[in-house]
């Protein structure tokens, strides 16, 4: 009885787990294409056992709309632009 117990609260525990791991992958849905100019922070965060593929997240400010995070597509040629222009926007200093 004791076996049987330990192994449903183990099961249990284990789905537990698993459901909240999968809250942690952010990126189900791709953004939509964006303006540099717009781009306040860019987060790039790695990929994770349950995501696909690594995270690139953009907050973008406008002045209809205000702030938005959106992500974005790694593969997408326009995500490769963005990140080099980033990276070296960030070393200018600004």
């Amino acid at each position: 009885m004791k076996l049987l117990t330990a192994a449903l609260l183990l099961l249990f525990l284990a789905m537990c787990l698993a459901s909240a791991e999968g809250v942690k992958c952010k990126c189900s849905r791709k953004g939509p294409k964006i303006r540099f100019s717009n781009v306040r922070k860019l987060e790039v965060k790695p990929r994770y056992p349950f995501c696909v593929e690594e995270m690139i997240i953009v907050t973008l400010w406008t002045r209809v709309r205000g702030e938005q995070q959106h992500c974005l597509n790694p593969k997408r040629q326009n995500t490769v632009r963005l990140l080099k222009w980033y990276r070296v926007w960030k070393e200018k200093g600004r």
